[in-house]
């Protein structure tokens, strides 16, 4: 059994009329510590798919493993607890707290958890040491993405989700956003789905999974990874 693993999950929204199926019986599975890509045109799915593996969303029917561990027909309790201990999320539109500072954003994050990342350390791997007193009005877009992050990772969690990271940045922004994830994936071991329209990335990860009107269209690994640091055309 992977690390994750989804079985025939399928996910609709409205009745009637407006019923309208997202996903159409989706299976894979991801190992631990690996690079994963998810992606798609808009309407595809990408986004409800890591809905529901995050336990934001609830599918219809289907399986979701996540080491070891069935998410789906979990209580709100269990489901509250699981996204707590297991997952970390990194969405494109920042989601920080605009009345609280750098550190404080990270530390909303760093309450919920037995065994969080040494804050210090965070801080100075992803370059905002000394910015940890500003608040968010006074970040760049790539200092308030790498906010976000340190608030995902100082969870220290097992599966990190993250919903078009590089969506509102430019191309040197994007560039510095994935050089840091793959430092975080090679650090810290964490286990990444990185939804994404760019086709530059599925050269950096280590399985590239493409869906297509709710199904997978492609699933496939790497043999060979490029450096972030050497992609073509962020």
């Amino acid at each position: 059994m992977a690390y994750l693993q989804t079985e025939n999950l399928k996910k609709s929204y409205g009745q009637g009329e407006t019923y309208t199926p997202v996903l159409k019986g989706i299976s894979f599975g991801v190992e631990k510590g690996t690079l994963v890509a998810i992606q798609g045109n808009s309407g595809s799915g990408k986004s409800t798919l890591l809905n529901c593996i995050g336990g934001l969303d609830t599918p219809d029917s289907g399986s979701i493993v996540m080491d070891g561990q069935q998410v789906v027909g979990l209580n709100e309790q269990a489901l509250s607890r699981y996204r707590r201990s297991e997952l970390g999320f990194i969405f494109q539109f920042y989601n920080l707290i605009p009345n609280l500072t750098v550190r404080e954003n990270i530390q909303v994050c760093e309450y919920l958890t037995k065994h969080p990342l040494d804050m210090e350390n965070l801080l100075r791997t992803l370059g905002l040491k000394e910015h940890e007193n500003k608040f968010p009005s006074q970040l760049s877009g790539d200092q308030q993405q790498r906010c976000a992050i340190a608030r995902a990772l100082i969870k220290n969690p097992n599966l990190l989700l993250c919903d078009e990271p590089t969506g509102a940045l430019d191309s040197a922004t994007s560039r510095e956003i994935l050089l840091l994830l793959e430092q975080v994936n090679r650090d810290f071991g964490t286990t990444m789905l990185i939804v994404t329209h760019n086709n530059a990335i599925r050269q950096m990860v280590d399985q590239v999974i493409v869906l297509k009107d709710g199904k997978i269209a492609d699933d496939y690994r790497n043999k060979e990874k490029i450096s972030a640091a050497l992609l073509e055309d962020l």
